[in-house]
């Protein structure tokens, strides 16, 4: 979170990038299979894309700012060459301002030759390395912890791209699903404590690595497996090799917000089908609150559609849509000020007034940041007629920061540090507000291979990070 610009708060949890690469056993359009995989990741980043493709030691890129299709439109897709590896990125900017320039992959000539670099996470020691790297003569092209990365990789290579990124990942801290491209390696590395998602699958004579399988789907990949948390893949002509980072001491913990909001509904991660994680929060929230009188009972779309189809069936309580969509806006958080993000709010959904008139309605949303996202939502329901809400959340109360790829950075963004359940429950204007219990989320997400970081929950971080509650007032 370092060297960002500062930005107006946001109303929602941001998720930070969605990476993707394949390597190919012939020479082919392989940009075209990274714009699918894109495509299918595009949930995970909307500000900017890229694509790197390497052909004859050489690499080529093309990136801007704007969706997948708006930056390859007009044909700019076929201006990347034929070549058998490429990498992609979609990102939502966590650390650097949102601009061209800090668009990924990274591409850069070091030791190795050509070398392109894409990141989903972020790191916490980013200051203490950028000096370290400045102090030794480096110059850096953008404000991104990701150009930290590519660099301390090339100060270790010493020629070997492995032994590189051995070395850089010994040294940085914080979240990291990676992808490396030299001119004949695709490399994917998860960081010691996996708080990220990366995937590995195969299509024929493809090897494709991407943060959700989702994207695997796109490309007809079959999935392969999860990249286990500290591993290190490297794919090249001999075949696949795993190297690993030093685990001691350090405990599995992938962001459990994957589950509730980051990820597509139709991807499954660490083995965990994240629509039957987000059914069983709905399940679970249906089981410890059935006192709760209502109509009907429906969710925000679209992560709060699957739990609503939970609750309905263990309550009875008849499963409808409130609330329709625009399909054709992207997610509020995207806007570049609050007071547009808040209006887009009522471009991107309405009420469904036939269906909500007199009724009382349960409605269910991932989570609560801010509050006005749902104090809107409230209101909009309201005004279409309903008699009563009652606000749920698929989460716990969100209370603390986070600096592993989820934009939230300070105690004053989040409504749940700074009120009480029946404070925000006033302030959103619902007549209940109920919280999903840490111990039902972690029920939910019991299916998964490892556990999880709820830091933005207890404050309990894998890496120790120093929040100052007096900064509170700097973002106020």
């Amino acid at each position: 979170m370092y060297e960002r610009d500062l930005k107006a708060p946001f109303d929602c949890m941001h998720e930070e990038c969605g990476v993707f690469g394949v390597y190919s056993g012939e020479t082919r359009n392989v940009a075209h299979t990274a714009y699918y995989g894109l495509f299918a990741l595009q949930h995970r980043g909307q500000e900017s894309a890229g694509i790197a493709v390497a052909y004859a030691d050489k690499i080529q890129y093309y990136k801007g700012m704007g969706l997948v299709s708006d930056v390859f439109a007009g044909g700019r897709l076929d201006t990347l060459p034929e070549g058998d590896i490429a990498i992609g990125h979609v990102r939502y900017s966590t650390t650097g301002a949102s601009l061209s320039v800090n668009a990924q992959p990274v591409v850069f000539t070091g030791k190795c030759g050509k070398t392109a670099l894409a990141h989903n996470g972020n790191l916490t020691n980013t200051k203490q390395l950028r000096e370290e790297l400045i102090a030794d003569n480096a110059v850096f092209q953008t404000s991104i912890d990701s150009e930290v990365m590519a660099l301390l990789i090339n100060k270790y290579s010493d020629g070997d791209i492995v032994k590189g990124v051995l070395a850089a990942c010994e040294r940085i801290r914080g979240s990291y699903a990676l992808v490396v491209m030299t001119a004949d390696k695709l490399i994917a590395v998860r960081d010691p404590y996996g708080v990220r998602p990366l995937v590995l699958g195969k299509n024929i004579d493809d090897t494709v690595v991407a943060s959700e399988t989702c994207a695997l789907d796109a490309v007809g990949a079959g999935y392969v497996r999860d990249v286990k948390p500290g591993e290190v893949v490297v794919i090249d002509s001999q075949g696949e090799h795993s190297y690993f980072l030093d685990t001691k001491g350090k405990k599995p913990a992938a962001c459990i917000f994957e589950y509730v909001y980051f990820a597509r509904p139709d991807s499954v991660i660490d083995g965990l089908s994240v629509y039957q994680a987000r059914k069983e929060a709905g399940r679970i929230l249906a089981r410890s609150n059935p006192h709760i009188e209502a109509d009907i009972v429906s969710g925000v779309p679209d992560s709060g559609l699957v739990a609503a189809r939970g609750y309905s069936e263990v309550s009875g309580i008849p499963c409808v849509e409130a609330l329709a969509k625009n399909r054709y806006v992207g997610r509020t958080f995207i806007q570049p000020d609050q007071h547009m993000r808040e209006h887009s709010v009522s471009v991107k959904m309405n009420a469904l007034r036939a269906n909500i008139e007199g009724k009382r309605v349960i409605i269910i949303d991932d989570s609560i940041v801010r509050g006005t996202t749902s104090r809107k939502i409230v209101k909009m329901l309201r005004d279409g007629g309903a008699k009563e809400v009652h606000m749920m959340a698929c989460s716990p109360v969100v209370k603390h920061p986070c600096h592993l790829g989820i934009d939230i950075e300070t105690y004053s963004q989040l409504i749940g540090a700074n009120k009480t359940v029946e404070e925000i429950r006033e302030y959103i204007g619902a007549d209940s507000l109920t919280y999903m219990s840490a111990e039902g989320l972690k029920e939910a997400c019991k299916g998964a291979a490892y556990g999880f970081c709820t830091g933005c929950f207890d404050g309990k971080y894998p890496y120790p990070l120093e929040f100052d509650r007096a900064d509170k007032h700097k973002f106020e």
